[in-house]
Formats: C-alpha cells, structure tokens, sequence
C-alpha cells in the first residue's frame, strides 16, 4: 500500500471538529508564494496550484523513468496546504480576499532533499517545457498550534474560526502570528470534486502562552 499522510499521522491531516492544542514537527513542501484574490477563475492561486500539483505527481512518477531516487517509496500525494496573510494586518479581514498574501504548499516525502527536488524540478522543466522556477524547496517547523477540522465552504470559515478563538482564550492562550508563523490551511477536499457542504478544510492557527 502507497504511504498516505493523512492516514499514518493522523494527528496532523484528521483533527476532530472541536479545537485541539497540537506541537506540529518540522517538514518538507514544495511551495509557491503570491497575493491576491484565490476565488478568479485564471489568476495568480489557480496557476500556483494547477503548477505544484504538476511537480508534485511528476516527482511521484519519476521512477518509472530514468530518474533513480535513493530512499525512494510509493506514496500518494499529500494534499494542498496554503499560509495566508494580509500584510499589516495581524487580523486579517476574510471580505477582502483581494489583499491576501499567500504560500501554498504540498508536503514532499523525506528522501526527497533538496538537492535532489532541485535536480528533478531542472529535469521535469526540460522535459515538459514548464517553468518551475516560481517553485521552492521550504523547510518549516510550525511548533505549537491549535486546529480544527471545519467542515463546509471556504466562507463558512468564521464559525470555526471564532470556535478557534474563544478555546484559545479559555485556555490561556494567544494566538502567536510572525513572519514564520501563520494562518494555515489543509484542503482534504477540493472544491468541485466534492458537495460543498462536505468539504473538509484543516484549519491551524499558530498560539502560546499568554504570558509569555
């Protein structure tokens, strides 16, 4: 059976649908960063996305060509993850999705370093005549967090947000954004594939002590 992520750490990919405090280790994405609206049908977010999901199966199916990667095991593609933010703006406000700014990001399995996702992005480049230069090879270690899973639209976001929220207060909690820490989602279900009321979204926030 291929490695799936979401079914091996299932504290990361499937929280329960109440906020939960998670420690979240360091990992591997492949990631694009951009700003502006997600929503338009052909702009910047589409593109990123439509660009990892070309990366990230070709890296999957490498060997089955020529490429030979040392550690290499089947696995299925981790989902679509994304950071958003608006700059100057620690509260972002959700109706001006014009002023985002975001990262997104699909997890790469650990044999894949990065010398070698910049070696196989160089090779799928050549090969399919596809500039991947806008993708980088991230590092990142998000630490203390609190998540939820919320299920329904990318809108219906707030109620689960302010669910976020009131825990994080009621247990002595702030949240903890920077310039390494942000919002961030895990998208298990992308819109179009699946009923609208069903979608189910990962929703983190970084936090820490009040008093610290």
């Amino acid at each position: 059976m291929p490695f799936d992520y979401k079914k091996v750490e299932k504290e990361y990919y499937m929280p329960k649908e109440i906020p939960e405090l998670v420690t979240v280790p360091s990992m591997n994405f492949m990631a694009i960063k951009g700003k502006g609206n997600p929503n338009i049908p052909d702009g910047e977010y589409k593109a990123a996305v439509r660009l990892l999901f070309s990366l990230a199966y070709g890296i999957k199916m490498s060997q089955k060509g020529d490429s030979r990667i040392e550690g290499f095991y089947d696995y299925v593609v981790p989902p679509l993850e994304g950071l958003w933010w608006q700059e100057n703006n620690a509260e972002a406000d959700w109706e001006k999705k014009e002023n985002f700014c975001w990262i997104s990001l699909i997890r790469l399995p650990e044999f894949i370093t990065e010398p070698v996702f910049s070696q196989i992005k160089e090779e799928m480049q050549r090969k399919k005549k596809q500039d991947y230069s806008r993708v980088r090879f991230l590092t990142m270690e998000e630490g203390l967090c609190v998540q939820c899973m919320h299920k329904g639209t990318y809108d219906q976001e707030i109620r689960t947000l302010k669910a976020i929220e009131n825990f994080v207060g009621r247990e002595g909690y702030v949240a903890d954004y920077s310039v390494r820490r942000f919002h961030h989602e895990i998208y298990l279900s992308l819109p179009g594939r699946t009923v609208p009321a069903k979608q189910k979204t990962v929703i983190r926030i970084p936090v820490k002590k009040e008093a610290e």
